[in-house]
């Protein structure tokens, strides 16, 4: 049952309990039944959106710090999922109006510091599967890929993710779901879905005994051509390389 259905029969489903109460007797009042959810009125699904929110958030941060890199990259492909069932979420919901017109002061930032050294961190750790190739919208006439980092990506999400996390622990629960859900359809929906089919083909490679090919050469200043030349482009990593750090045990 999708968000916004449940919204509603939060309503509707009132009105067909109170024509049945007045059918066999009136009921007494329970003063600890939650009231019905509006449009407007967030409930539960803004708690539950924002933990999926903060944890994602603190896993990345744990993950960049190194302790246990075996389990790196299967364990970014389990957060970046889990959010992405939030993003669906606030997707499938109707538009989230913010309570005021232009958009509160979060207060003093440190976004960008924060952003780059997680992007380093996970770049360092990352090396040397960081750098993949994505087409922005499968729905432009066909385009060549371009070269993206992991990093960037996750990064990028985080900085997206922290902005609406302020509003949030502000009180502005309206403001944070509007934020979320907007930046969701503008930047990290579309980027950590990219990066999602990135580290899932990094698994599935392992797991199929596929070896990559080096990655000798690719980055993201490059301006990739056709297929033919992206796969000239990406050398040869072998699975061995990224599969006993994983801890993966490839297909016999």
């Amino acid at each position: 049952m999708s968000d916004t259905t449940q919204l509603k029969n939060g309503t509707e489903g009132g009105a067909e309990e109170g024509a049945q109460t007045g059918a066999q007797g009136a009921a007494p009042a329970d003063s600890t039944a939650p009231a019905a959810l509006g449009p407007q009125d967030p409930g539960d699904f803004a708690v539950q959106i924002a933990d999926q929110v903060e944890s994602f958030i603190l896993s990345v941060a744990e993950v960049a710090k190194g302790d246990e890199p075996d389990s790196a990259v299967p364990y970014l492909l389990l957060e970046v999922s889990q959010l992405l069932l939030a993003g669906g979420r606030l997707g499938a919901h109707e538009d989230i109006v913010p309570d005021e017109r232009y958009e509160p002061d979060v207060g003093p930032e440190q976004a960008v510091e924060e952003a780059d050294e997680l992007r380093e961190r996970l770049a360092a750790l990352l090396d040397p599967v960081d750098v993949y190739s994505e087409v922005f919208d499968p729905y432009e006439p066909r385009k060549a890929p371009v070269a993206c980092r992991i990093s960037d990506d996750l990064a990028d999400v985080v900085t997206d993710l922290r902005h609406g996390m302020a509003h949030y622990r502000a009180g502005r629960t309206v403001e944070a779901l509007w934020w979320w859900q907007f930046s969701y359809f503008s930047n990290w929906g579309s980027t950590a879905s990219a990066s999602l089919r990135a580290l899932q083909s990094l698994v599935a490679h392992v797991r199929l005994d596929q070896p990559l090919q080096e990655l000798d050469g690719l980055d993201t200043d490059q301006d990739l051509g056709g297929e033919d030349e992206l796969a000239e482009e990406a050398g040869k990593v072998m699975a061995e390389e990224i599969a006993g750090p994983l801890g993966l045990r490839p297909v016999q």
